[in-house]
């Protein structure tokens, strides 16, 4: 079976939802009001499902980057399903009436509020999308590392307030998962500090635009301590070559793959004829300064060598200050030959945004 290609942007649908971290909540209106949104009504946790009479802004819109997941609506069915007996055969006869002829790629079923304490909808998730694969025709993906990044997926968002469904690439609902999220866990003993999440989901969101960084490729770090992001780079059999004044956790004492230099990314000059294959930019401090070194140091970087930055935006108060440092940022990578090829608020940032560059690249 050959997935459909994806036809989200060409739909009549008006009817979107559309995830805005809570950390943005309270500029919700703003970044709204660019989608022409003529109703809200908010749904789970930090759902909002709006009828949107622009609806591809959703993409293209400078304030796209504040959304972290979006879905267009092709079915909502509001309702209780713990109250309702047969929810699950119901919704799963459902779903093949109105999606079995699309034949898409894959189903994959999430919760509307999945940090709620309550598991029963994280239950019922796990139970529908097992009883709807059974009655589906076969899909392609089976996981949703699995999935053509371009193609359609059957995303389906449960809670108290129904099940709200929609058909679209991956791509375009930015991310993999339904909803956009990947657990992280970060309750290990050896997790060193929250900056490794950042980096496990960058590098799980990447999957969206290119393939996985090869076993054995070459990191260079700035500003690596602790060296949460350093031991999730080691654990994918990475190298690292991880630059800080500060010294790193001395967990990763010995470790293999790791070069570690003990000065100011400042001062730092690799050796003649050293060549990488990524660099990581997580350093705290001013933008423009961070954006230098890292322009100044993608000399070493292969052509098409990735880049990942972390903008921090020093207080997010309106949309217009951080899309103004969005954009003056973007126009100096570019004209330094860095070409910025995807850009998200990961589940595991603050007051930052990840941006991926590629150097040198079409």
């Amino acid at each position: 079976m050959t997935p459909v290609a994806d036809f989200s942007i060409t739909s009549q649908t008006r009817s979107w939802l559309v995830r805005i971290p809570e950390i943005f909540e309270g500029l919700s209106k703003e970044i709204l009001g660019p989608f022409g949104a003529e109703s809200c009504t908010r749904l789970g946790h930090e759902y909002y499902l709006i009828k949107a009479a622009k609806p591809q802004a959703i993409h293209q819109s400078e304030v796209a980057k504040f959304v972290r997941w979006n879905l267009p609506m092709h079915h909502t069915w509001p309702c209780n399903p713990q109250k309702m007996e047969g929810f699950i055969e119901k919704a799963a006869q459902t779903l093949l009436k109105k999606f079995g002829d699309s034949q898409p790629q894959g189903l994959f079923i999430g919760q509307l509020n999945p940090t709620s304490p309550d598991k029963y909808y994280k239950s019922l998730a796990s139970n529908l999308r097992g009883r709807a694969l059974q009655v589906f025709p076969k899909m392609v993906a089976g996981n949703v590392e699995e999935q053509d990044p371009t193609a359609s997926t059957l995303y389906c968002l449960v809670g108290k307030e129904g099940l709200f469904t929609g058909l679209q690439s991956p791509r375009l609902c930015n991310g993999l998962f339904p909803g956009g999220s990947k657990y992280i866990d970060q309750d290990s003993p050896d997790t060193i500090s929250r900056a490794g999440a950042k980096i496990a989901e960058a590098l799980h969101y990447l999957l969206l635009h290119r393939p996985p960084m090869p076993a054995g490729s070459h990191w260079m770090e700035l500003g690596a301590c602790p060296g949460g992001m350093t031991s999730e780079l080691l654990a994918r059999e990475q190298r690292v070559t991880a630059i800080d004044r500060a010294p790193l956790d001395k967990r990763l004492n010995g470790r293999a793959g790791l070069k570690f230099i003990h000065a100011d990314v400042a001062t730092f000059t690799p050796q003649d004829g050293t060549v990488y294959d990524a660099l990581l930019s997580d350093l705290n401090g001013p933008p423009f300064e961070s954006l230098d070194h890292v322009i100044r140091l993608s000399r070493s970087l292969r052509p098409r060598g990735l880049i990942v930055f972390t903008l921090k935006v020093p207080r997010i108060e309106t949309v217009e200050e951080p899309c103004d440092l969005f954009c003056k940022i973007v126009k100096t990578a570019t004209a330094a030959g860095l070409r910025l090829f995807a850009q998200t608020h990961l589940t595991y940032n603050r007051h930052e945004f990840t941006l991926f560059f590629e150097k040198g690249g079409r």
